[in-house]
């Protein structure tokens, strides 16, 4: 049975390519989801894209993750330092949860270096642009993996 793999985008990240270039390269949101669609068919997985600029929305999108996908990356974007709300849909979830950032939240302003979610997710990736979301992806397929000990 082939692994599915929900990404979810958060706010402005649609506005990717014109928003800050120099934070976040000049890659539109529709290229890097083929890039991340593209790298989840070499590995065998079914990837599933969205976006939304609303917070209740991907709350709800988060609760239908449950029994549907294998794991779950998301970039919150601005809801990474503001929404308890994402974190608890994410609490919801008994599956691995990567959170992923094109930029580097540790090296920008200090509001930006608390995330809501690093406690309750499998693991955070931060700073390596759109290859992160690869990196993400990897991460959790290799985390779905049977592990022999």
């Amino acid at each position: 049975m082939k692994r599915k793999i929900l990404v979810i985008h958060g706010p402005n990240l649609n506005m990717l390519g014109k928003r800050e270039p120099d934070k976040y390269g000049t890659s539109t949101l529709d290229e890097i989801n083929a890039n991340i669609e593209a790298h989840g068919r070499k590995t065998g997985i079914e990837v599933h894209t969205y976006q939304s600029n609303h917070e209740g929305d991907i709350v709800e999108k988060i609760q239908q993750a449950q029994d549907v996908f294998d794991a779950l990356i998301i970039n919150p974007a601005a809801y990474t330092h503001t929404s308890i709300a994402i974190r608890d849909a994410v609490l919801l979830l008994d599956i691995p949860v990567v959170e992923i950032h094109l930029s580097n939240i540790y090296k920008r302003e200090s509001f930006r270096h608390k995330s809501m979610l690093c406690d309750v997710v499998t693991g955070q990736i931060a700073g390596f642009g759109m290859f992160g979301y690869l990196m993400a992806l990897d991460a959790v397929v290799n985390f779905l993996q049977p592990k022999n000990i």
